[in-house]
């Protein structure tokens, strides 16, 4: 451990020394992806440095209490020996989580894309309850949210809903959401009081940054469309609306969010290269998944990841098999807990790979 250590400390030294580099300044990519690395390796070292002090006062205490003549020493080192030894363990165990290999998506914002599934106008009402708890989520973290897209429901919610979030570490937290969630309840439109099970798919996209993936302007067809819905009197007038279409992949973006024809333009791009960008991702997804037990991050679209039961107050995550009983504190929200569990299901599958590849 303590030559993984020393090899992440130099490299540490070295990307110091890199990130002040005049060629750095000058290439705008490099300067990112150097100073995403001095973020991610500065708790590193600092636990290092932590860990080293406590290591060297150990060998120093035993060193006392073999060699020493003085019997006061000894009792003082013996004390130290007996306060030191105990955190030794904690802090491997809190230096190999560190270890584990980061996601390089997770630093990034996130695209998100609710749409309703099965169940009809509950379905849609459902898409705009995840919606409201997505927004409220992203609000106790202090992330930023902007529409992009929206088609509105007949009876309300959503049929579908596309929108960014932006902040720290958006796309590392909220990749646990991609999937189907499925709700448990008596519809507002039951006269006979019967429980009815409706769903709404998730998908959570790492926004890709230009120099992520390049589109060239030869391979996007613009169109160019009257907007529906609410948005004042201007909008079934002009042709504000945008729809892109990436003619290599076929993949197909639209905004109508905004007045302007030049911001929905650039909305757009940026779900589409999202898209595309995401595309290369999922490959990689189903590869890790092939090997992973939890299938925490598996980016499997069709998988049911949530149940949401209103006559019991229970939310199920089917994933790692937790189950609260506080179902409208989480659509208040309150997801965090639920987050926080796949995390730690994610690294403890991480650790058990390392472990075997050692």
């Amino acid at each position: 451990m303590l030559d993984k250590l020393e090899a992440i400390n130099q490299r540490f030294m070295e990307v110091e020394k890199l990130i002040s580099s005049p060629q750095a300044m000058n290439d705008m990519k490099s300067y990112v992806q150097l100073s995403k690395e001095y973020k991610d390796l500065t708790p590193i070292i600092e636990i290092y440095k932590s860990y080293s002090t406590l290591l060297s006062n150990i060998d120093e205490a035993k060193q006392i209490i073999s060699d020493g003549d003085d019997p006061e020493m000894k009792e003082m080192a013996k004390m130290e020996l007996d306060e030191h030894l105990p955190k030794v363990g904690l802090m491997e165990e809190e230096i190999k989580v560190l270890l584990i290999p980061k996601d390089p998506e997770d630093a990034k914002n996130a695209v998100l894309e609710i749409r309703a599934g099965t169940g009809g106008d509950e379905a849609s009402i459902f898409a705009g309850d995840l919606y409201r708890m997505y927004t409220s989520f992203a609000q106790s973290k202090g992330w930023s949210l902007e529409l992009v897209d929206i088609a509105e429901g007949t009876a309300g919610g959503y049929k579908e809903i596309i929108f960014n979030l932006s902040g720290d570490d958006v796309y590392g937290q909220m990749k646990f959401e991609s999937g189907v969630h499925r709700v448990q309840r008596v519809p507002q439109t039951e006269t006979q009081g019967r429980v009815h099970t409706s769903a709404s798919s998730v998908i959570v996209l790492p926004e890709a940054e230009e120099f992520d993936i390049e589109l060239k302007d030869s391979d996007i067809r613009k169109d160019t469309y009257c907007s529906s819905g609410p948005g004042g009197q201007s909008v079934n007038t002009t042709y504000s609306a945008v729809r892109l279409t990436h003619i290599p992949t076929g993949v197909v973006a639209q905004c109508q969010d905004q007045k302007s024809q030049h911001k929905n333009y650039d909305k757009a791009l940026k779900v589409l290269r999202s898209r595309i960008y995401e595309m290369e991702l999922q490959k990689k997804l189903e590869e890790d998944a092939k090997n992973r037990k939890t299938m925490v991050s598996s980016g499997d679209r069709s998988a049911k990841i949530r149940t949401y039961n209103y006559p019991q107050g229970r939310v199920t995550e089917h994933r790692i098999g937790l189950t609260k009983y506080n179902l409208q504190s989480v659509m208040d929200g309150d997801i965090q807990e639920f987050i926080d569990e796949l995390q730690l299901a994610e690294n403890a599958e991480k650790l058990k790979e390392g472990t075997s590849n050692e």
